[in-house]
């Protein structure tokens, strides 16, 4: 089994679309392990976001993520990653695939409503910065 973390962003919560990311994700065959929504302050959105410091898109995404909440998920499952990465879909949701969570409920980025751990190492780190080891 494996392992991996997704975030409903700020966009998805003001839009009470909580239920709706967390049914797919278990129709998608994934186990929650563990949750909860935290207040995602400037610092923790900087340092969370950190490898991406300098492209054009970074201080867009820290502005639109910093001091709101976030719902934190960890997840498990076959191929969890790929599985997740295959159900969020494209980061810009007018490129992602119909069906796919950014598709249906994204409305831009960094609004695409969920982020979704690109790799299994950085799944680990991220598990890691939410919930600890």
């Amino acid at each position: 089994m494996e392992q991996t973390l997704l975030l409903i962003k700020p966009d998805a919560i003001e839009r009470n679309l909580i239920g709706k990311v967390i049914s797919r994700v278990e129709e998608a065959g994934l186990k929650i392990l563990d949750m909860k929504m935290v207040l995602f302050t400037r610092k923790m959105t900087e340092h969370f976001y950190g490898e991406h410091k300098g492209k054009e898109f970074y201080n867009r995404l820290i502005e639109y993520m910093a001091d709101k909440k976030v719902v934190a998920l960890k997840l498990e499952g076959e191929n969890a990653v790929k599985t997740l990465r295959d159900l969020v879909g494209a980061t810009d949701p007018k490129k992602a695939e119909k069906n796919t969570i950014r598709a249906d409920f994204g409305v831009g980025t960094p609004q695409n409503s969920v982020h979704a751990s690109d790799s299994f190492k950085s799944a680990i780190r991220e598990i890691k910065f939410f919930f600890g080891d």
